[in-house]
């Protein structure tokens, strides 16, 4: 099923059921809710709208937009926002607020996959397909009539919206697909003569559908009626020229040829079972690099939890860095490391969730099930059905599945195994908080004994011990980021005529450093090139602004004043840019550029920020922010002196305190960051619009 087919469903009031009884919800048919034994109210045709849209987004949330659009599509009513609120408030009564959640402005459902019918369905479906591709012909055909007997009419019956209507069309569709394959299996094992009412029943129903006229002009010709097979075709070829204009499709001409020629292997069902394939043992994993240096907790760390996969759990642990910090050199390393825990094999995929085309998951899920042997005619189209096979074919065996590069959680949810013995390491650049049950790790820069190393390794010992000062240098300026050391180191150790000393001096250039930052297909910018790319527009503009600042880092009250927006609005967007790695989070309220980070921002700003002049307004707002602050400060210490009476008035009014202990708190906190503004402030005109040189320069040192 396609990704919003996955599961869940909840309701309308409910009288007083036991509430520790499970909730049951069916949608392949009408849609109803079951407490235990008792059945629910479903609600007004809308709030079992709202239901269904929840329950088939697989537990993730559904903003108010999304179920607006779902339930009245681009008419809603003018208080839509209104009723939705009010169709949650019934279902959360009816079914508890720990199953109706709110999050993000949103709702979600949260039940287990086995408390609705249609993601029962689909486990059964996948394990159906798994034991037909095996070779076992007749657990197929019980699953899939298991899987058929779920269904109870037409799907999601009288529930109104567009979005209801997509997917009950869809179900119908699927539940058709699993009828035609186990009819398929039925005259596969020669029940040709039983299969041919239920196929001319369904003929009639669905006459356009030439998959089920193929199937019954077989039935038939293997029940010795060659002639009503062959009248068959015939009916179907006028059908569809008189309806649609057009021919039967290949397959159905070539099998009237078939029955024409008598063809003997036509006649003769495969009633023995072809030996069923031994399981591919995949090993997927990309090459380590000879020189990975370092990382020893973040080995072990890593190490220990792949581990526990052994056990009863399913392991998955979520790796998160800034580009360039080694996060694939890490979880690759690693994972050859754990192989051993792993007898079954190893998956890898590349997610390319950094570049403007990410892996779909079906197409990766398609790629997986190939490499553990399934057979491409046994590979279902839709993304549920894919992802439940999947997890089917992983049962019972040992596998690691490295997910490299992922764009969010939503990517790598349906790439997750889910059985235990199994385990996933994922990497990306976005922090996975909502991942349930990931072990998370936040993958900083090396440490300068690591960096040196590394640059050691590559250049030579003799080398560099004979320039360690100038070594140090060249790791500092890189930053201590990984790809920007191991850039520089192969520059270098390409130029036998180079001296440490040289490369030092380049990279000493702020200006000119990215540019030296590359060789061949590497270059540091290009990494950060991809995260900013991925930005909305306002988490472009905050990251270009709040670069332009000197401070070792900038507090939250100082960063609403560069980007002239309310602290909640301002925190929105730095705590974005801190789950997508471009920022870092030095402290509660505080926030920090790695150096390389601060250099690309500031390009980027040059490039990018329009109007220019909005530069030089957002470093003007934050002085005359530490400006004002300041004074504040001054005049609290210095009660009547009238020394901050003469400083030029300033556009931003400051932060205010009750306490002199806070305000000589903040003093404190800010000294460095207010000394390098004022630095930064000095050397050319005044940066406040109308200002004198004077009022600009001296509050921050009166304030410091």
């Amino acid at each position: 099923m396609d990704r919003d087919s996955g599961p869940r469903v909840p309701n309308q009031r409910a009288p007083l059921a036991s509430e520790d009884a499970e909730l049951h919800f069916s949608v392949l048919g009408p849609v109803r809710v079951r407490r235990g034994a008792q059945t629910l109210p479903p609600g007004s045709p809308q709030q079992r709208a709202l239901l269904v849209a929840l329950l088939l987004r697989d537990g993730r949330t559904a903003t108010a937009h999304e179920l607006i659009d779902a339930i009245w599509g681009e008419e809603p009513p003018s208080q839509a926002l209104a009723a939705i609120r009010t169709y949650a408030s019934r279902l959360r009564k009816a079914l508890t607020s720990e199953t109706l959640v709110s999050e993000s402005g949103g709702y979600a459902l949260r039940i287990g996959r086995d408390a609705l019918d249609l993601a029962v369905a689909q486990e059964l479906a996948a394990e159906a397909y798994k034991a037909n591709a095996a070779g076992d012909r007749a657990q197929a055909r019980a699953l899939l009539n298991k899987v058929l007997g779920l269904w109870d009419g037409e799907p999601l019956a009288n529930v109104p919206g567009p979005y209801a209507e997509n997917q009950r069309t869809r179900l119908v569709e699927w539940g058709l697909q699993l009828l035609e394959t186990r009819l398929d299996i039925d005259l596969e094992v020669g029940r040709h003569a039983e299969a041919v009412s239920e196929l001319t029943a369904l003929t009639a129903t669905h006459p356009l559908r030439e998959r089920l006229r193929e199937l019954l002009m077989l039935a038939l010709y293997r029940s010795g009626r060659q002639a009503e097979a062959l009248a068959v075709y015939a009916d179907t070829r006028r059908l569809l020229a008189d309806e649609l204009g057009v021919d039967p499709r290949p397959e159905l001409s070539s099998l009237q040829q078939r029955i024409l020629q008598a063809d003997a292997e036509l006649a003769r069902p495969s009633e023995e079972s072809a030996p069923p394939p031994q399981p591919t043992r995949p090993a997927q994993l990309p090459a380590t690099v000879p020189d990975f240096t370092g990382r020893v907790s973040f080995v072990a760390e890593l190490g220990g939890q792949l581990a526990t996969a052994e056990g009863s759990v399913m392991a998955v642990s979520a790796l998160a860095g800034i580009g360039g910090v080694g996060k694939t050199t890490l979880a690759v390393h690693v994972a050859h490391q754990a192989r051993k825990h792993f007898p079954d094999g190893q998956l890898y995929v590349d997610l390319q969730g950094t570049g403007n085309r990410a892996a779909e998951p079906e197409t990766v899920l398609g790629s997986f099930l190939r490499a553990l042997g399934t057979a491409d005619s046994a590979i279902p189209d839709t993304l549920d059905e894919r992802a439940a096979l999947y997890r089917s074919a992983l049962d019972g065996r040992r596998i690691m599945v490295l997910l490299d590069n992922a764009r969010d959680a939503a990517q790598v949810r349906p790439l997750l195994p889910g059985t235990a013995g199994c385990a996933a390491l994922i990497t990306s650049r976005v922090r996975m908080v909502d991942l349930a049950g990931a072990h998370l790790v936040d993958l900083d820069v090396m440490s300068p004994d690591e960096a040196l190393q590394l640059f050691t390794r590559i250049v030579g010992a003799e080398r560099v011990g004979a320039e360690r000062e100038a070594a140090l240098d060249v790791v500092a300026a890189c930053g201590f980021l990984p790809l920007a050391i191991r850039i520089a180191a192969s520059r270098l150790a390409a130029r036998r005529t180079w001296t440490v000393s040289v490369l030092a001096a380049k990279l000493a250039d702020e200006r000119r450093r990215l540019d030296e930052l590359q060789a061949g297909d590497l270059a540091v910018k290009a990494t950060f090139e991809l995260g900013y790319g991925q930005l909305e527009p306002a988490q472009a503009r905050a990251f270009r602004l709040l670069g332009l600042a000197d401070g070792p880092d900038i507090s939250l009250a100082a960063a609403a004043a560069v980007l002239d927006l309310p602290p909640h609005e301002t925190e929105d967007l730095l705590e974005a840019l801190v789950d997508t790695s471009l920022l870092e989070s030095a402290a509660p309220g505080r926030y920090r550029y790695h150096d390389l980070v601060r250099l690309y921002a500031r390009a980027c700003a040059e490039r990018d920020e329009q109007p220019p002049a909005e530069r030089e307004a957002a470093l003007s707002r934050l002085l005359d922010f530490y400006l004002a602050t300041a004074a504040r400060v001054f005049a609290m210490e210095r009660p009547g002196d009238r020394l901050v009476t003469h400083l030029e008035p300033t556009g931003d009014a400051g932060l205010t305190f009750t306490r002199l202990e806070d305000a000589q708190d903040w003093l404190y906190a800010e000294a460095n960051c207010l000394l390098a503004c004022a630095r930064q402030a000095s050397p050319g005109p005044p940066r406040r619009p109308g200002g004198g040189g004077g009022g600009g320069g001296a509050a921050p040192g009166r304030g410091d």
